[in-house]
């Protein structure tokens, strides 16, 4: 996704509103030359806010290179905030650090971090009620992510108003505004596709090619359009259409390093080739996407990697603190056991000055209570650790409920699919521990992680095979690799196991049932 500078009032403020205006539209024009550019910037640049904003625009044009770890590297760069005088302005700082934060968990595919993200941030109604133009532009772009974030999901309506209500935040008379209600439609227009509603989806493109050619030279926004509009002819079955949108559109990037949409025309690419049953085209785009997915899977993998440490770091000082709680709690209760210990060991000593039996028999007494209340104190603590570490290591029902509710809402999303994914990525993307995900997959699936991914790849590409006739032309090797196997002996095994069939023998009995 894409982060746009927003103007900002303080000490520099109309001139840095034109520069960070300028270093935007680089942004959409070629990363690299964003990159350059913003980093002269930020390197004389001493406000906190423009420092913010400008480390926004660097991380993105990382992001679009397919670049994540440089992306959050960017991003993790904290400023002192030495110099910020007004509580405004470290509000909007903090907003904007947030803000960042939720796009980052979009570029990793982690989309229920950026959710909850994005719907905490939007519970704050005085937020929503600013008419500080740089305020509204953050809410207009948060809305526009939580659209996508609701689009993985296949929640199509509530994805569409969340671009309605983006749209109501935007003014429309500077180029920031522009670009972004540009992207709204071409979002719009991807959801009617996915709805099979192609003659508003086909408005909506042809709208945004036509404004885009008369405003200025902006190839992702182009690119993105024309990668849209191919959809809507390869919906239409007319493959040859499709393939010229398509080289129209890569035309616009093909000599700039957009990474992150090129992959995409390539997986096009492919896919219209395939049924046009043009092998060598087939074959020659079939090789550029995968060279390229190896390299992006690989930069996402460890970039997930990167902000899981983050995370963990975090929690670990939560952990540290929290234990340093008990022990102090266990240290405070030690020392009034210990004071009232010694305080009845004082009274009768005392006591005993009067009677040398009775001192005998009193510090005989003494040692005893204090040796039984010390075991007693030590069993005590020791059965709450084992308490405790017992209930840790338990998943509740309200917890298993709870983990079963995200694993149900991340399986609407395609991330399993992806050949790199392991129990630690599936524990990041749904915020849950590895162990906790394990128990729950093991006793409420009834597999381990390995058959609970397979069958969801097994499932997801049988139903396009049923659904989606194109699917029916690709050969199996492809589907494979589409699925998320490492071969296509792996893949034909498990189809079998969990089918009954092999997938060639699955296809043609859909085809069988077809001509019926």
């Amino acid at each position: 996704m894409v982060i746009f500078p927003l103007f900002i009032h303080g000490q520099k403020g109309p001139d840095f509103s034109i520069l960070t205006d300028k270093s935007f539209q680089k942004l959409y024009q070629n990363p690299e030359d964003c990159i350059s550019y913003s980093q002269s910037l930020l390197i004389s640049d001493k406000n906190i806010e423009h420092k913010i904003v400008l480390r926004n625009i660097l991380s993105q044009a990382y992001a679009m290179q397919g670049n994540y770890v440089q992306s959050l590297t960017i991003y993790n760069q904290k400023e002192e905030e030495e110099g910020v005088g007004k509580n405004s302005q470290l509000y909007f700082v903090h907003l904007f650090s947030e803000y960042s934060l939720a796009d980052q968990y979009q570029n990793l595919g982690l989309y229920n971090q950026s959710k909850k993200i994005i719907s905490s941030i939007l519970q704050n109604q005085d937020l929503l009620k600013s008419k500080d133009k740089k305020v509204k532009t953050t809410i207009a772009k948060l809305y526009q992510l939580q659209s996508i974030n609701f689009g993985i999901t296949r929640n199509y309506q509530e994805a569409l108003q969340n671009l309605k209500i983006s749209d109501q935040y935007l003014t429309g008379d500077n180029k920031e505004n522009a670009i972004l209600i540009w992207e709204n439609k071409i979002f719009k227009a991807s959801y009617f596709l996915r709805q099979n509603k192609l003659k508003e989806a086909k408005k909506l493109l042809n709208e945004v090619i036509n404004e885009v050619k008369n405003n200025g030279d902006y190839p992702f926004i182009m690119a993105f359009a024309y990668e849209n509009l191919s959809r809507y002819y390869f919906q239409k079955e007319d493959y040859l259409t499709a393939v010229k949108s398509l080289e129209t559109g890569i035309s616009q990037i093909e000599n700039l390093p957009y990474n992150n949409i090129k992959i995409v025309f390539y997986e096009l690419f492919t896919k219209n080739y395939l049924a046009l049953n043009n092998d060598e085209k087939y074959y020659y785009y079939n090789n550029l996407y995968t060279n390229l997915k190896v390299k992006l899977d690989a930069n996402k993998k460890e970039g997930i990697q990167y902000i899981v440490k983050l995370v963990e770091t975090y929690n670990k000082k939560n952990f540290e603190i929290q234990k340093q709680n008990k022990i102090r709690q266990f240290r405070n209760t030690s020392i009034v056991v210990l004071f009232f210990v010694l305080g009845i060991v004082a009274y009768f000593l005392y006591e005993s000055r009067r009677s040398k039996d009775l001192k005998k028999q009193l510090a005989f007494f003494e040692k005893q209570k204090e040796r039984e209340q010390a075991i007693q104190l030590k069993d005590s603590i020791e059965k709450e650790q084992k308490n405790t570490e017992k209930e840790s290591q338990k998943v509740s029902k309200e917890k298993e409920d709870e983990i079963l509710q995200k694993l149900q809402e991340w399986e609407l999303s395609t991330n399993f699919l992806s050949k790199n994914m392991s129990i630690s990525i599936l524990s990041a993307q749904t915020e849950v521990n590895t162990k906790y995900l394990s128990e729950v997959i093991n006793s409420q699936k009834g597999k381990n992680f390995n058959a609970y991914i397979n069958e969801l790849r097994i499932n997801h590409i049988a139903s396009l095979l049923k659904n989606d006739p194109a699917f029916l032309n690709y050969k199996v090797s492809y589907l494979a690799e589409y699925s998320g196997f490492s071969s296509h002996g792996a893949f034909t095994n498990v189809f079998k196991s969990i089918t009954g069939m092999s997938p060639n023998h699955y296809i043609q009995e859909i085809i069988k049932n077809k001509r019926s």
